[in-house]
């Protein structure tokens, strides 16, 4: 048997099996929209908003601890302490206050912050095939994210509190972990499910996005558990440059998992509420869904005064039984 009819052979046998042909049609979605490069761009603009966010905790704690001795203590015996760069000024005690640090610090992070919220609106518009003439303006479409902005990050730090008291050793009992954990989950349930119900200008319902959002909060929980974990067992024992290049690093690969991860979800919701499924790997002949999916790709490129007419060939229009 030819390497072509096995794969033929492979790939009736997934169209055939709903739980193969499902995350199938996800995965080949997913690339169609280039998901992985929308990630990529939110993980570009999400890794530079941790800078000022961070010089602004800095800023901070530079007022909190002038005049208390005992916060100071707290902190210096805290996981932050340990944190490249901000821990060793946190340990020799050097940390200063300045307002006009902290408004430059602040400006710098809602201009990054836009940035993500701005890309993900793109990218939840691709996955959904919004037509170009029917997505908001720049002006609209920016003032609606910095709103978002401020209850997404809001809400994310919360979630992020939830999940550090969650993966602390020591600090608190199994049963407060436990509540931690379900807590960062429900949270982040709800921050999800309404992100991937706002941010795109599709008509869709609340039910349309509940999967995905599920899927995303239990894969967020479990990735900020697991970077408290690594910031407090492996950073915490690293030296300082060592620690700057593993805390840099693995920065910038957590926001880039995490960013595929909430786009992976928003495709789920995106495949099953359309019915998006069992989809041809080695096409011609089409199925019913490739030959969907393709419509609503090519009217994606309409604008106003336009209309996209769609004609696939008889090969590749023909839907395979």
């Amino acid at each position: 048997m030819s390497l072509r009819a096995t794969l033929t052979r492979l790939d009736d046998v997934q169209q055939r099996t709903p739980w193969l042909a499902f995350p199938m049609a996800v995965a080949k979605k997913f690339g169609e929209d280039r998901g992985g490069s929308h990630a990529a761009l939110i993980a570009y603009y999400g890794f530079f908003s941790m800078f000022p966010l961070l010089l602004a905790l800095v800023t901070v704690l530079g007022f909190l601890l002038a005049n208390d001795p005992g916060l100071r203590k707290s902190i210096v015996d805290s996981a932050l302490s340990s944190f490249p760069v901000i821990g060793s000024q946190i340990r020799r005690n050097r940390i200063g206050g300045s307002g006009l640090a902290l408004a430059v610090a602040l400006a710098f992070a809602v201009w990054t912050g836009l940035g993500v919220i701005r890309t993900a609106q793109v990218a939840m518009d691709d996955l959904w095939d919004v037509p170009k003439g029917d997505r908001p303006g720049f002006l609209a479409a920016t003032v609606r994210a910095l709103l978002l902005l401020l209850v997404f990050g809001a809400g994310l730090a919360a979630s992020a509190m939830l999940a550090g008291l969650s993966s602390s050793e020591g600090r608190f009992g199994v049963a407060a972990q436990i509540l931690a954990f379900a807590g960062t989950v429900a949270l982040n349930t709800l921050l999800f499910t309404t992100a991937f119900h706002v941010l795109t200008t599709a008509k869709i319902t609340w039910r349309d996005v509940l999967p995905g959002g599920l899927v995303a909060a239990v894969g967020w929980a479990f990735l900020q558990f697991l970077g408290t974990w690594l910031v407090q067992r492996q950073l915490a024992r690293a030296t300082e440059v060592y620690g700057l290049f593993a805390a840099v690093i693995g920065l910038l690969s957590w926001i880039f998992i995490a960013a595929q991860l909430t786009l992976v979800a928003a495709e789920i919701n995106v495949v099953r509420s359309r019915h998006l499924w069992p989809r041809a790997l080695l096409p011609p002949p089409r199925t019913s869904s490739d030959v969907e999916a393709i419509t609503r790709a090519a009217k994606e490129e309409e604008r106003p005064g336009q209309v996209v007419d769609v004609r696939l060939g008889e090969a590749d229009g023909e839907p395979r039984a």
